[in-house]
């Protein structure tokens, strides 16, 4: 019997390879088949092996979940859309509660005397420092899963390397008030371009892990990480045009 998996945290074919071992290891099973671009993998077994089984199998990097379109083992498929969307919340949680306490951090530093643009730019530059924060824990990784969906990472590996290192330099640059038109330009040229790539990411339904926090949390792509690009590039945008 053949099942569909997905699988979540897969970056480069060295993913590929460590899936397909672990989940190969098992006794049951006779073969497995990754897909890397799809996120998905075909394990074939002689006889039914339970979800949380293949689970454990995998190094904690890795989420499996069952692809119940094509599972034939499967409970109510009402029931499993409701955990799946129940699970996509949990893994969104890390990003929303960083988000919310951006904004809260922003808010307090000019709740006496607001100024939208002072808060604009304070949410900026908090923004960019967090997050280019979470992609320094681990450089290593951070480039393979970024140019998954970044098409100037896929075509220049090297701007995976950097672009932790140009989000920190554009966080600096809003907080100083240093070189703020620039750093607007910089902004909507950066995040447009990984805007395209999240854009046709989320229209082709692939199930690929977001590189906004680095590889240090496991963020799904969805429609948050569209938004939370959305928000920067519509706050670079007011900012330069000088509606606040």
């Amino acid at each position: 019997m053949k099942h569909i998996y997905k699988i979540t945290g897969m970056t480069c074919n060295n993913c590929k390879a460590s899936v397909e071992k672990n989940l190969g290891e098992l006794e049951q099973v006779s073969n497995v088949s990754v897909n890397l671009e799809r996120s998905e993998a075909e394990v074939t077994m002689n006889q039914l092996i339970e979800t949380e089984t293949l689970k454990n199998a995998l190094p904690e990097k890795y989420t499996l979940s069952e692809k119940k379109e094509r599972n034939v083992f499967s409970s109510s498929t009402i029931a499993t859309e409701t955990e799946e969307e129940k699970s996509k919340l949990q893994q969104l949680k890390p990003l929303l509660l960083i988000i919310f306490y951006i904004a809260t951090a922003s808010i307090l530093l000019h709740y006496k005397n607001w100024s939208w643009s002072e808060f604009m730019l304070d949410f900026m530059g908090l923004f960019y420092i967090v997050f280019s924060f979470f992609k320094m824990l681990d450089l290593k990784d951070f480039p393979d899963s970024f140019r998954m969906y970044d098409p100037l990472a896929k075509r220049v590996p090297a701007y995976g390397w950097v672009y932790p290192f140009i989000e920190t330099a554009l966080g600096l640059m809003f907080l100083m008030r240093f070189e703020v038109n620039i750093a607007l330009i910089i902004t909507l040229i950066v995040l447009g371009m990984t805007t395209i790539g999240v854009t046709k990411t989320l229209l082709d339904k692939k199930s690929i892990r977001c590189a906004c926090l680095g590889t240090a949390l496991k963020l799904p792509m969805t429609e948050a990480t569209f938004i939370e690009n959305a928000i920067m590039i519509i706050m670079a945008t007011l900012m330069l045009t000088n509606v606040f």
